[in-house]
């Protein structure tokens, strides 16, 4: 690709911490999004119910949807989508979770050990 064609794309990154107050409303959630998937096969919906049930992580991951945050934006079309999701500890007041950080040096982080979805290059 030339420059003039790969200066049209620019990468958003964000990191979002949530708290789950309410486990079972996440999972049911969760799982009527996976019973209304029609393209889902039997046996991924199998293990994806299990999934959901026993980890808050992969519930929210099967809710998440990036293409939701910006189908509405003019000018603009989703390329290319990749999430993660997964438990971690959590303290407000240590150093690492300060918001005007640059996370350049931790680009990698969460991909280790997190529940992956993702949407290949080209129209969502």
């Amino acid at each position: 690709m030339s420059d003039s064609e790969t200066s049209r794309y620019v990468r958003v990154q964000v990191e979002l911490v949530l708290e789950v107050d309410d486990p079972e409303r996440l999972s049911a959630a969760a799982l009527d999004r996976i019973a209304a998937d029609e393209a889902m096969p039997d046996d991924e919906r199998a293990h994806a119910r299990s999934a959901v049930r026993e980890d808050e992580a992969e519930a929210l991951a099967y809710l998440v949807e990036p293409f939701d945050l910006v189908k509405e934006v003019p000018g603009v079309e989703l390329a290319q989508a990749s999430w993660t999701s997964e438990m971690i500890d959590y303290d407000p007041d240590a150093v690492e979770w300060g918001l005007d950080e640059d996370d350049e040096d931790d680009e990698d982080d969460g991909e280790e050990a997190g529940v992956d979805r993702g949407v290949g290059a080209g129209r969502v």
